[in-house]
């Protein structure tokens, strides 16, 4: 796998695996920093390096075609991931997806176009992609897949009301969506959401 960096258990040792994806300016490094917070022991962590540190250059609510090709370029790294977790023995609800702010959006955005009964689908601070969602874009059925998204009520980044419409969306293809939505500003993860997804996703 280029461009990823490995963490925690060797995929040979792991019986999971969580595919975790940085936010733009940030790097591989710093999303697997998160294994400090998040009950992450027995995983093993992979972690794809975004060209330049951002996964598409523009807003994620931007005309799809304003982030091509990059937005396609990401959404091909993480499949190239997965494919080969599967190749490699690794169900499904084996993976897990984490991500923050655009990764977040990216994570949730591949999930929904690949949707399957993943281990759980993390989105700190995220939504589906585009300028409107367009449900066409979506295959498959999580089949109960667990999605989590938190954000703060007023995110500068992420509006809530592209999450409630994700939510509607994802619970559609057979998910079941927890939000948590914070009375702050603050673009970041937060205690709770650290505490909520420990408790309810990685036990």
């Amino acid at each position: 796998m280029s461009n990823v960096i490995s963490s925690g258990k060797q995929l040979k040792e792991a019986e999971k695996v969580a595919i975790m994806i940085h936010g733009r300016g940030a790097n591989a490094g710093s999303i697997l920093s998160l294994h400090e917070n998040l009950a992450l022991d027995d995983f093993a962590l992979l972690a794809p390096q975004a060209p330049g540190n951002t996964w598409y250059p523009f807003s994620f609510m931007a005309p799809d075609q304003n982030n091509e090709p990059s937005f396609s370029q990401s959404l091909d790294i993480i499949d190239s991931i997965v494919k080969e977790l599967k190749e490699r023995g690794f169900t499904a609800d084996q993976i897990y997806l984490i991500g923050f702010s655009q990764g977040a959006c990216l994570t949730l955005e591949y999930a929904a176009q690949h949707a399957e009964k993943y281990g759980a689908v993390i989105a700190f601070t995220g939504g589906l992609i585009g300028e409107k969602i367009r449900s066409e874009k979506y295959t498959g059925d999580f089949g109960g897949t667990k999605i989590f998204i938190g954000s703060g009520f007023k995110d500068s980044h992420v509006p809530l009301h592209r999450i409630e419409d994700s939510k509607a969306l994802l619970e559609k293809q057979g998910a079941e969506v927890k939000i948590l939505i914070f009375e702050d500003f603050n673009h970041t993860i937060r205690q709770e959401e650290i505490d909520w997804v420990n408790e309810n996703l990685l036990v």
